[in-house]
């Protein structure tokens, strides 16, 4: 089995960034401007989600998988309008969900995600 590799990993909240096994890539609490409207979280989350990808050379390209989370879940279709715009219509497999997030802030969207490298 190859090294188990872990990016960002944050000792305050346990856990890591993005976490390297094998062939995936698994990205977690991709989310960034949490006091913004709901279309900057996003697109800035897909921003996080890239930056997180190219510390192992990888592109939104090898995303397989995501799970998005929503405080509104009327709010897909400002999401499914930056996924067209990002994936290039490489789209992964996706849930979306709505919740109630733990945050004291004004949090209206996370995404996590499963990459494949292929390698």
């Amino acid at each position: 089995m190859k090294e188990i590799k872990r990016y960002e990993v944050n000792e305050e909240w346990a856990h890591s960034g993005i976490v390297q096994a094998g062939d995936y890539c698994f990205l977690n609490y991709c989310v960034r401007n949490i006091d913004g409207p709901i279309e900057q979280q996003i697109r800035e989350a897909f921003d996080v989600m890239e930056e997180r990808l190219a510390l192992v050379g990888l592109t939104l390209e090898h995303v397989v998988q995501m799970n998005c989370l929503f405080k509104n879940i009327w709010d897909i279709p400002v999401m499914e309008q930056v996924v067209k715009e990002r994936f290039h219509g490489k789209y992964p497999a996706r849930k979306s969900i709505q919740t109630e997030f733990a945050d004291p802030g004004n949090l209206l969207f996370q995404v996590d995600a499963i990459a494949y490298s292929g390698k």
